[in-house]
Formats: structure tokens, sequence, C-alpha cells
């Protein structure tokens, strides 16, 4: 043996040993994060995915880094595509180690991953409905309160390409929900389809309620916008003021008699005993910042830091976000409790937004069981993940749903993006994916896919490449919009040309079509 040939050898028997290593030490740590979970398992076959997914989280801890560099010179695995398959992964790569130097590996190799596989699919289409024919990823699309009664939007939607259609329960009322969810079913048996209703509670969701500005404030807006609120016949006041860098905004408890000022009320008081000094608060999905100034015990001042070159307008009902703050708010509310009267009585799965904690599930698990008949099965839910805390506790919350029923998950980028901030979205929205692909559970791909579109007519192109990213996603929400039955249809367009070169992280090796004729210079 030359010394090259001893010193590859040598450094493989050393990557061996260290990869041994590795795999008894997150197995070991994920026996203990299962045991602590094991009090959320109700359902013996959840387990697979629920050790699977410890095990990615143990794996994960660690820097892999060098090592696959050192792998994939080796022209093995990087073990870059282990999330559904952890053990497996490894003990493929400890064997092919170990005869690479005439050795066998001494691991008891890991379990078969064809009931994990199995069992996720069953519960993947359970949720979701049937794989569509012609693609993999299937589409959510929002359905506008008009649909409640002009059955036909909802006709042109499924005719498009729509698996899955979402009410938001933030809107209308029962009447209206029944109205859709007997248009949708009534439409998609008469065409053969399987078409699923999701269900959104509303949760507390912090939003503007009553803006009240002076009288000279009120004649600015009238002067800036007097002709296109005279062609729609609105005011001012509905609109909302539009605020610049600098302007000045109170948010109060109650509206004063004469406002000398721009003042907000909120649907959750509670934020307000939450406002310092210095704490910065966000309005309409970050589309308007304000730093706060002084706080009393009538309200806080606030001056607006970041906005729109021309000003951007705050109306009622706008979102309001406090990143980094804890507020002490139920996930469920009232009107959340009232809600589930109907929605466990027609959704085929439930939204749960602001879901942060464990408990929070407990708490919709028990209200869902008190109102569905005991020989029923467990209503799917799905998991919204809007703040830094849910995605924090993401792990515990797919144990505590998945242990007890199907569950999905969304990556609602509409908060979230406020509440961890933009630049982290991009990053946290692939773990995310892979922490859901290591326990077996779909994710839904949401807020703002093809926005332009379904609003205006017209894609960006920056909109058209976020559409073909959630392909790796089992299903892409889109919102409601006057041009919605485009943006389905463009969307199935989209994930069909996708599913050619991509499963999940995987990429297909299909031909490429692009470069078929000869290639001259």
């Amino acid at each position: 043996m030359n010394d090259a040939t001893r010193a590859r050898s040598e450094a493989i028997s050393d990557m061996l040993k260290h990869l041994e290593d590795l795999r008894a030490e997150i197995c070991a740590e994920a026996a203990e994060t299962t045991s602590r979970w094991g009090s959320a398992l109700k359902r013996p076959e959840f387990r697979d995915r629920m050790e699977n997914l410890a095990l990615y989280l143990a794996l994960r801890k660690r820097d892999l880094t060098v090592m696959q560099d050192g792998l994939s010179r080796l022209g093995l695995s990087s073990l870059g595509r282990a999330e559904g398959h952890v053990l497996q992964s490894l003990d493929a790569v400890l064997a092919a180690l170990a005869a690479l130097i005439g050795e066998r590996s001494s691991t008891p190799g890991g379990t078969d991953t064809a009931h994990f596989a199995t069992t996720a699919q069953l519960e993947r289409d359970l949720i979701l409905g049937d794989e569509p024919a012609d693609r993999a990823t299937r589409i959510l699309v929002t359905l506008p309160s008009e649909a409640a009664r002009e059955p036909e939007l909802i006709s042109g939607f499924i005719d498009a390409g729509a698996d899955c259609l979402r009410i938001n329960c933030a809107h209308d009322g029962p009447e209206a929900w029944c109205a859709m969810a007997m248009h949708a079913r009534d439409l998609a048996r008469h065409r053969g389809r399987d078409v699923r209703i999701l269900m959104d509670l509303a949760g507390p969701k912090v939003r503007t309620k009553a803006i009240r500005m002076p009288a000279s404030y009120l004649e600015r807006e009238r002067k800036a916008r007097l002709k296109k609120l005279k062609a729609a016949g609105l005011d001012p006041l509905a609109l909302g003021p539009k605020l610049k860098v600098g302007e000045r905004l109170r948010l109060v408890r109650k509206l004063p008699s004469d406002s000398q000022g721009v003042e907000v009320t909120l649907s959750h008081v509670e934020l307000l005993d939450a406002l310092r000094p210095g704490v910065r608060v966000w309005f309409d999905d970050g589309k308007l910042s304000a730093m706060v100034l002084e706080v009393d015990a009538e309200g806080a001042n606030l001056e607006i830091d970041q906005a729109a070159d021309k000003g951007s307008r705050l109306a009622p009902e706008k979102g309001v976000n406090l990143p980094g703050i804890a507020l002490d708010i139920p996930a469920l509310t009232e009107d959340d409790f009232r809600a589930l009267d109907t929605v466990s009585e027609i959704a085929d799965m439930v939204g749960f937004s602001f879901v942060q904690t464990p408990r929070d599930i407990r708490d919709l698990q028990e209200a869902l069981a008190a109102r569905r008949a005991a020989s029923l099965p467990p209503m799917p839910i799905v998991l919204k993940i809007e703040t830094d805390l849910a995605v924090s506790n993401l792990p515990s919350l797919i144990v505590q749903a998945g242990g007890a029923g199907p569950v999905a998950v969304m990556i609602a980028r509409g908060d979230l993006a406020v509440e961890i901030g933009l630049s982290r979205l991009a990053e946290i929205q692939e773990e995310i994916l892979w922490v859901c692909e290591a326990a077996g559970v779909p994710v839904i791909w949401a807020t703002q896919v093809l926005e332009t579109l379904a609003k205006e007519g017209l894609a960006t192109r920056a909109e058209a490449t976020d559409a073909a990213m959630g392909q790796r996603a089992e299903c892409v929400m889109l919102n409601k919009g006057p041009h919605a039955t485009e943006a389905v249809a463009f969307l199935a367009k989209v994930l069909r040309r996708m599913d050619r070169h991509y499963s999940k992280k995987s990429p297909r090796l299909g031909p490429l079509r692009a470069w078929h004729g000869p290639q001259t210079l």
C-alpha cells in the first residue's frame, strides 16, 4: 500500500469513526426527546414520524458541512436529503465508508422507511385530497365574500385547477360560510373532483379599528384624492390617512371627541400595555412602521419611521405587529369559539391562526371534540406559523397536533415576515420545509403568491419565481382578487413545469428541453 492509498484509507477510517459516534449521539438525544413528547402520542401511526423528527433535530444541531465535503469527494451521499429517513441515510453512508476500506459497518441499521412514507402520503391525501392527475402540488385559493351568492366564482376556481378552497372566518358569517361550502361541494361533485375546504379561524390578530383625523388632515386628504374619492363615492376617513416618515400618530384606548392628530384604536387594547419608548410597531403586514416616543395612561405617541416615499395609507382593519414582544392574548378568541360551531360541521380542516404553544393546540382539540360526535375522526388541523415563538416551538406543535390527529403546516409569510424580519424569511421558510418533511407533515406555502396577478392581472417576474419555489411544498395558497381565476390557471402551469425538475429537494434528471437542437459556435 503506497502512502497516498494509506492516507486515504486512514481518512476514511476517521470519517467512519466520526459518523459512528455521531449516530450514537443523535440516537441517545432523540430517545430523550421522544420520551418528553410521549404524552402527546395518542395514535400509534404517528410514532415513526415523531421519532424521525427527533432524530433530524438532533442531527441538525451539529455542523455537518466539513463532513459533507469529505463525503461528496468520495462520491457518497452528503446527507443533504436525509429529512425523511435520518437513520437510513446515516447507515447507508456508514456501510459505504466501511466497504471502501474492506470492512463491514458495525451499526445495527435503521428501520424500514416504507411505513413512514406510506402513512405520510395517506395523511397528506386525507388532509388535502387526492393528488391532481397532472401535478404533485395542490392549489388552495381563498374565496371572496361574493362566492356565497355567486357560485360561478367557485366554478371558475375549480375549473382553473383549484384543489382546495379557503374560507376566512375573519370575514362574513355562518350563513355565508355554509353557502360557500354548499356551492363548493355541489360543483366539485358534478365535476367528479375531490375539493377540500379549509376554514381559517381569525385568531387574536391585532388590527386597527377606528381611525380619527382632525379637520385639517381630512381637508388635505380630500384635496389629494378628490377626483378618485368622488368617482368611488368614498369618504377619506374610510380609506384612512396617508402617513409619511416623520409624521405622528397616536394609539389610544378610546377615541376622544376632538382629535388634534391621527388617532387609532386597536382590536386588542392589551397591546398598549406592552408598549414602551423605543419599541417599533408595524402596520399592514409591514408596509408602515412607527417608533413609540412616549406612553401615558390613555395611549402612546408614535412617529412614523418607515413608509413609502409618497406615504403609506393606514386604514381600519389592518394588521398590527409588535415583533419580539409576547402578548398575553389567548390563541382562541370568543369569535373563534363561535365560529367553531360552524367549522366543526362543514370544514374538512381548520386553520389555527397565531398558534404558538402546545397548550394552544390542546385548547383547540378540546373545543373541537366538544362539538363533534365521538364516532368522527379528529378534524385535521393546519398550524399557521406566523410568529417567532411559533417557529421556535414548531416541532412541539407538530407533535402535539400530529400525535392526536392529521396535521399540516402553513408558512403564513405575511405576519411571519414582519415578526421575524424580512431578511430572515427566506431562511426560515426553508427550515420549516425541512422540519415538516422530517415529520412527514404536508406544508402549505402561503401569502402573496402571485399577488399582483390576482389583484391587477399581471404577475411580476419575482412572483413567478416565488410560485415555482412553492412547488416544494404540498400545497400553494392564493389570496382572493379580481383575477384570482387567472392566477390559479397560471400557478397550475408553473407547478406542472417544475414537477419535471424537482421532487421536494431532489432534482429530477429528466431531459433538458431547451437545448435539444445542435449547438453551434
